[in-house]
């Protein structure tokens, strides 16, 4: 069943002779569970795309479908619950808010709807993303291997419908790297989450169950892995 679809999208920034196309007539789908990899050159158009899938901006053109439900027929209001609802976030620079400890930080989203945190999945998390004993540790007190483990518990924390991690292992040295991937391998096999990983590195790509590669705004390659 797809979860995500992506139908004639398209962005553009500016107007006129300074206008600049980021991404053109992008169409595909992902199903539930699927873990995908979208690969590019700096400048391709991954990021506006990671952005429009996630509802952190609007299409000039064309619809992002999540669930069956058009992501843009929201109003800013409602987009903004929908982020933190149905959408995990994961970047390259962890985006931790400095003054929160770690479980704060995991939380943050869940706190933000006013809703009750699910202490079940809290320890679940902290158990597998190997922060138990680091619950009140601020982000200056942890390794950016650390930082990124708690970000992609915030992305989880709410079980979302689709994870989108934007270069998630671009500021880390090849052992965080390694075990950051495993991480996103291990929430896409054992919670079944479906995920959407940006990277500029092929390697780091086939980690992945399948890669869409993208040039000057456009799909050129589609192609399933395992």
């Amino acid at each position: 069943m797809d979860i995500l679809t992506v139908s004639h999208l398209s962005k553009i920034y500016g107007k006129g002779e300074t206008a600049t196309r980021a991404l053109d007539d992008v169409s595909f789908s992902i199903t539930e569970g699927e873990f995908v990899a979208i690969v590019g050159s700096s400048g391709s158009g991954k990021s506006t795309l990671l952005h429009l899938m996630g509802g952190v901006d609007r299409p000039t053109s064309g619809k992002v479908l999540l669930n069956g439900q058009d992501v843009y027929a929201r109003s800013d209001e409602e987009l903004a619950v929908f982020r933190r609802r149905e959408v995990g976030l994961v970047y390259q620079f962890y985006n931790l808010v400095p003054v929160l400890n770690v479980v704060e930080n995991m939380t943050l989203p869940v706190a933000l709807d006013g809703r009750a945190i699910n202490q079940d999945r809290l320890a679940g998390l902290l158990d597998k993303l190997g922060l138990c004993g680091k619950e009140s540790h601020l982000p200056s007190q942890l390794s950016g291997g650390q930082q990124q483990r708690v970000a992609i518990g915030r992305a989880l924390m709410n079980a979302p419908a689709v994870v989108l991690a934007d270069e998630p292992t671009g500021n880390l040295d090849t052992h965080n790297s390694r075990d950051i991937l495993k991480l996103l391998q291990d929430s896409n096999r054992d919670f079944g989450q479906t995920l959407v990983m940006i990277t500029h590195d092929e390697t780091i790509a086939r980690a992945a169950d399948r890669i869409i590669a993208i040039e000057d705004g456009r799909v050129v390659r589609d192609e399933r892995i395992r």
